[in-house]
This record gives structure tokens, C-alpha cells and sequence, in this order.
């Protein structure tokens, strides 16, 4: 086996010019150093939404819901969106506002899309999401919901204009094969951090060779 090559270069970013800007993102051209020394070019996307005091741009929610005598279930959103000209089925999630940490703006993002009324019990690093295309990034923040507490037994969503959201509950144990029913019956896309939580719910419930995808 031989050694990698050493590079005598570490990459690194000379000049980001902006191309186009809107209200939401803007496009910038990326000169750039490679390994190797040569100067390059590459098209960026970027929110124009980061907070100056936030690590991330948003939060992705993965929410449990917990009720006596019901399955375990995952709060899931349904809802169109204009890039895809279609409906996507994600993790509920969200910008973080100024002054928020992660743990605060997933809780009100939450109750805002879903009508829950949650408790954060984990948060994960900042974790990028299309690193190729854009500079964004999320933090996945794991949340339970009591659906015996009063105010979750008939959770009311709070949209802003424009939004909406179709609250979807899909069992915890039958995860990737209620998600893979859904795909079947509906013209929807899944969000790729959902199907990949998915998978790894099927590996915590079943041996790796038995994974549908893996039969395909």
C-alpha cells in the first residue's frame, strides 16, 4: 500500500466577492488555495441570516413523542417547498434568532410548527448540511414530549404568514418502513438527514444484512 502524498499547501480561502444577494441568501465567488498550491474558484451559497453571536445557522429537531398506552412516535413536518416544486417530509427545524442558543430556538421552533411543548435532552456539534454548495449549518437537538401533559394532547401550532406545516407522527420502531410507505403512496422527497436516522433506527432493531435498503 502506498503512503499518501504529502501536500506541501494547506487550503485555505483568499477572497469571497459576492455575486447576487437577497433577502435570505446571497451567492458568492470563492477564490482558494488548494492543496497543491493553485489558486481556484468556486460558487458559494450563504445565508444572510446568521446571527454574529450563533455558531449555526439553524436547529433540525428530532422530536419523541411519549404517550401511556401508545408507540413511541417521531414528530415529523410535511410541507411544500419551492426549490424542490414538491413536498418534502423533514424534522421539524428553523433559523436561530439573535440571542438564542440552540436548545432555546428548537423549543420555539417546535411549538411554533408542530404545537408541542418539548424538553431538550440532547444537542449534538455544529454539523454542516450541503458542504459542497453552501456554508450552512445546523445542530440537531434532540427533544421529549410528555403527550400525557394537557397542553400536548391537543398541541396547537403557532405559523407565521405563509407557513404551512402538516404535523406528521410516525412510529419510533417502525421508522424507515412507515417512511418508505409514505414514498410509495405520495409525490414527496425525504429529507436526507431523516432517511439516514432512519437507516440507523433499523440497525439499532435489526442486523445490518437485514436492512431493506441493503436487500435492494
Amino acid at each position: 500500500m502506498s503512503c499518501p502524498k504529502k501536500t506541501s499547501t494547506e487550503p485555505h480561502v483568499v477572497q469571497e466577492t459576492v455575486i447576487a444577494k437577497g433577502k435570505w441568501v446571497k451567492l458568492e465567488q470563492t477564490t482558494y488555495v488548494d492543496p497543491t498550491g493553485q489558486t481556484r474558484t468556486w460558487e458559494t451559497v450563504k445565508r444572510t441570516t446568521r446571527q454574529s453571536d450563533s455558531i449555526a445557522d439553524g436547529v433540525g429537531i428530532i422530536a419523541i413523542l411519549k404517550r401511556t398506552l401508545h408507540k413511541d412516535c417521531v414528530v415529523m413536518v410535511k410541507q411544500f417547498r419551492p426549490p424542490l416544486g414538491g413536498y418534502s417530509l423533514e424534522f421539524p427545524a428553523g433559523l436561530i434568532d439573535d440571542n438564542e442558543s440552540a436548545e432555546t430556538a428548537a423549543l420555539r421552533e417546535l411549538k411554533e410548527e408542530t404545537g408541542y411543548k418539548g424538553e431538550v435532552v440532547g444537542v449534538t456539534p455544529v454539523t454542516c448540511l450541503d458542504p459542497g454548495l453552501s456554508n450552512c449549518t445546523t445542530q440537531i437537538v434532540m427533544v421529549n414530549i410528555n403527550g400525557d401533559d394537557l397542553e400536548n394532547i391537543h398541541p396547537t401550532q403557532q405559523l407565521g404568514e405563509g407557513e404551512f406545516v402538516e404535523v406528521v407522527l410516525i412510529p419510533l420502531d417502525e421508522f424507515q418502513k412507515k417512511i418508505d410507505e409514505v414514498l410509495k403512496k405520495e409525490n414527496i422527497v425525504v429529507d436526507a438527514k431523516v432517511y439516514i436516522y432512519a437507516m440507523g433506527m433499523s440497525q439499532a432493531f435489526f442486523k445490518p444484512n437485514e436492512l431493506p435498503v441493503l436487500k435492494q
